[in-house]
């Protein structure tokens, strides 16, 4: 799998934590050059320190929604080894509020982090892809993207958003000879509920259970190298939580039923 990833130009969003952290530690390992964006700076020079081979790997901090801002700093991104070659559209943003209590900027918010900064940052580097005919667009949904569940309608409509953009593009780019992947995680132990947005954009301030017996981070980025390096089209890591997604899919009015009843937190 290294070999897939050695000497490759990367660009990972939110990459100052959770995820994208830890995908930066393993494609360092792998000999990887990393353009590392999220806008926590200080923390991002945290997880360049923490890399096999700091040289090797360039900060440009970046907020997804900010949009005027994106054009230029995917430049910078391509300026430094003069391409890339895979984009891993990983930043995000959770939510914990009942669709009546979320005040609709916030809704608006967590749109505009997880779909259309992953949509910017992908036109952004797509001109220069199209012009090598060559690259991988890699995006990070969740198993939520399949299905919806109380307390995360924001969540999931940005999720659904991003399948219904990518699946398109990925047709779109066949002849361009682009991939595009989209992976699915299920509960991955990082501070996701932590940072989940309440309804009136005050962060949650508590990791969920279920989030806790999740995968690790390092378990879970393992797993996601494995078919980013195959470039398939798109990939699910889940416990039992995959259940609803295959029930949603051929049963739901018995999802709707059970999922009624199960007030996730």
């Amino acid at each position: 799998m290294q070999a897939a990833f050695r000497d490759r130009v990367i660009w990972i969003t939110g990459a100052s934590s959770g995820i994208g952290e830890y995908l930066s530690y393993a494609l360092a390992e792998a000999g990887a050059f990393l353009v590392l964006s999220s806008r926590k700076k200080a923390e991002l020079e945290r997880v360049r320190a923490n890399c096999v081979d700091p040289e090797k790997v360039l900060i440009i901090p970046c907020d997804v929604a900010q949009f005027k801002q994106i054009p230029g700093i995917a430049q910078q991104a391509i300026a430094w080894k003069g391409h890339l070659d895979i984009l891993i559209n990983n930043a995000g943003i959770s939510q914990r509020a009942k669709a009546e209590e979320t005040q609709l900027e916030i809704d608006q918010k967590i749109m505009d982090v997880n779909f259309f900064g992953s949509v910017a940052i992908t036109k952004a580097v797509l001109p220069m892809m199209i012009e090598r005919k060559s690259g991988h667009i890699v995006v990070m949904s969740s198993v939520l993207g399949k299905m919806g569940v109380p307390h995360r309608s924001a969540y999931c409509a940005a999720k659904h958003a991003l399948h219904g953009f990518f699946d398109s593009l990925r047709a779109e780019l066949f002849e361009h000879q682009i991939d595009v992947s989209v992976i699915c995680p299920g509960f991955v132990r990082t501070n996701v509920t932590i940072n989940a947005l309440k309804g009136d954009g005050t962060p949650n301030n508590e990791m969920a259970a279920s989030t806790a017996s999740g995968y690790s981070p390092e378990a879970f980025v393992k797993k996601a190298l494995k078919v980013i390096a195959k470039r398939r089209k798109e990939s699910y890591f889940a416990k039992s939580e995959l259940m609803g997604v295959y029930l949603n899919r051929f049963v739901p009015n018995i999802f709707f039923r059970i999922i009624r009843r199960h007030q996730l937190k």
